[in-house]
């Protein structure tokens, strides 16, 4: 097993350092060390052990980061030999790698790997970015940006049903979802595409999770900016947040649901702006009323066709799940966005923390239970 070390001496400073007198030498590096543990997390034996315990589960590597107090509380990365070959790479872990290389290294909080249902968040406030600035609204309807919604009689789902999953368009999962970006070489052509499907409820009485919505809205994103929509995310979310390897690629079309590939340190980087309240470094990236609006509950009375493993009995906001009890008139006080391949991020406000579990396993069931058991579990070390 193998964990990061947080309070050894930078050796390109040893090195300087080595050119000095003792004495000078042994100040200077005392204070280095002194300072380094300042600015570096805390050690944890409670949340050390449950890695410890939970890391064959995990898929055999991971990487958890916790931000409190404006710096890094705890950080530690865990690479099992046993359990990655026996839970990771069962599942396809070659064919992934060829285009994601870090999946077949030991993780760190550097490591750059797909996202899945995590990018769910990102989107939802990249589009929040565009209700900040007046470009949308909404209630907008798509069929506004998108003729062929209207022609195809879905031109009066509202942008807000596509951030909450109830746009009512049947979706038959993942699968079917990639298949459908083959099918145009533009974000509206897919967006057509989505069109011709069948309606399985009417907009905003039914919950199906999927990539339906935020696809049809990347498509309107694109649509009235002109630019892509990896440009706009790099424009007004990564670069703004400080996310230097976050992505969703330089395909002409992505996925807005489940495209992104990206670090635990840039991660947190994005849940850190969300504890925030829409603020990154002292600079405004969505205001607090767009991080307000994303929290609510907007499904806790409608039909659930389809909610992943993990979700539990989670109700949903805008890209986000929200953890604690919600409505539609009353905020959540924890929210997360998990992903497939099992990182799991989450904002607390109650205890003023956010957090990053960057794992990569595709065994779903028991999920739920490891993701609440680890947060209830950071969320004691704070009374």
């Amino acid at each position: 097993m193998y964990k990061t070390k947080s309070n050894s001496i930078n050796p390109a400073i040893m090195s300087y350092l080595k050119h000095l007198n003792c004495l000078p030498y042994l100040l200077v590096a005392s204070f280095m060390l002194f300072y380094q543990a300042g600015i570096s997390q805390q050690k944890n034996t409670a949340i050390d052990e449950w890695l410890q315990n939970h890391i064959e589960r995990l898929g055999g590597k991971a990487v958890l980061m916790i931000y409190k107090d404006g710096k890094i509380w705890y950080q530690q990365s865990l690479n099992e030999k046993k359990g990655r070959k026996k839970v990771i790479d069962r599942f396809a872990i070659k064919k992934m790698s060829k285009d994601n290389p870090d999946l077949n290294k030991d993780f760190n909080a550097q490591s750059i790997i797909p996202l899945a249902s995590c990018s769910k968040w990102l989107s939802a406030a990249l589009v929040m970015t565009f209700i900040d600035d007046g470009s949308l609204k909404l209630q907008d309807t798509i069929g506004k940006f998108l003729p062929e919604m209207t022609q195809q009689g879905k031109g009066n789902i509202s942008i807000q049903q596509c951030l909450t999953h109830t746009t009512g368009i049947y979706s038959n999962g993942l699968k079917e979802n990639w298949e459908v970006l083959k099918q145009g070489n533009t974000m509206e052509a897919v967006a057509n595409v989505i069109a011709l499907r069948e309606m399985e409820a009417k907009p905003g009485t039914a919950f199906h999770y999927g990539s339906i919505g935020l696809q049809i809205a990347g498509a309107i994103l694109e649509k009235i900016s002109g630019k892509s929509f990896e440009q706009l995310f790099q424009e007004r979310i990564a670069l703004p947040c400080q996310m230097t390897t976050a992505s969703f690629g330089k395909n002409r079309v992505v996925l807005p649901a489940g495209g992104a590939k990206g670090s635990a340190t840039d991660y947190l980087h994005f849940t850190e702006m969300i504890l925030n309240k829409g603020m990154y470094q002292n600079k405004r990236v969505l205001s607090e009323k767009s991080i307000d609006l994303m929290q609510y509950n907007y499904i806790s009375e409608l039909k659930k066709i389809h909610s992943p493993e993990q979700s539990g009995d989670f109700g949903y906001g805008f890209g986000e799940w929200t953890m604690t009890k919600a409505s539609t008139t009353k905020k959540a006080t924890a929210v997360t966005s998990p992903g497939l391949f099992g990182t799991f991020p989450w904002v607390d406000y109650t205890n003023g923390y956010c957090a990053v579990l960057l794992s990569y396993n595709l065994q779903s069931k028991g999920r739920h239970e490891i993701y609440t058991g680890l947060k209830k579990l950071v969320d004691s070390q704070f009374p």
